[in-house]
């Protein structure tokens, strides 16, 4: 059975600035020589491994709201150069966006069942044209 992940996207304010990002660290990899797979780094590795990388994701929460995710394809484990130990998210690069769902500021990552992630969203005309501020406060009132 499929487990998730939820952490907080630091630098990044929405979805279309992570596919940015996410698309500028990949060129980099792929002008250096070197494999062309997103990854974010984490000090925690999960024990839960197995569950995570069957069909699980990685949920971000931007601007307190839950709204995209990523396909987690990979947990891998490594000690960095100062001798700690820490894990790479080897994560699908495309950015699912996900009906926006309200989230307290937490530290690091934290389980997410299947039950409590957010579904993906389905854009009907003219859904995209709500301002941010109006899609979180209905997103707070549970209307999106």
């Amino acid at each position: 059975m499929a487990l998730n992940l939820i952490k907080l996207c630091v630098g990044c304010d929405s979805p279309e600035e992570l596919e940015e990002s996410v698309s500028r660290r990949l060129d980099v990899r792929r002008r250096r020589g070197e494999p062309a797979e997103q990854f974010h780094t984490t000090r925690m590795i999960p024990r839960r491994i197995e569950e995570l990388c069957d069909g699980g994701s990685l949920y971000w929460v931007m601007k307190g709201m839950v709204q995209c995710r990523q396909t987690l394809l990979e947990v891998r484990p490594f000690t960095d150069g100062e001798g700690v130990s820490r894990c790479h998210l080897i994560l699908e690069p495309k950015i699912v966006l996900t009906e926006w769902q309200p989230r307290r500021p937490f530290q690091g990552w934290r389980y997410l069942t299947v039950e409590d992630a957010p579904p993906d969203r389905s854009v009907f005309e003219g859904e995209d044209d709500l301002p941010d501020h109006m899609r979180r406060e209905l997103a707070e009132l549970g209307l999106l």
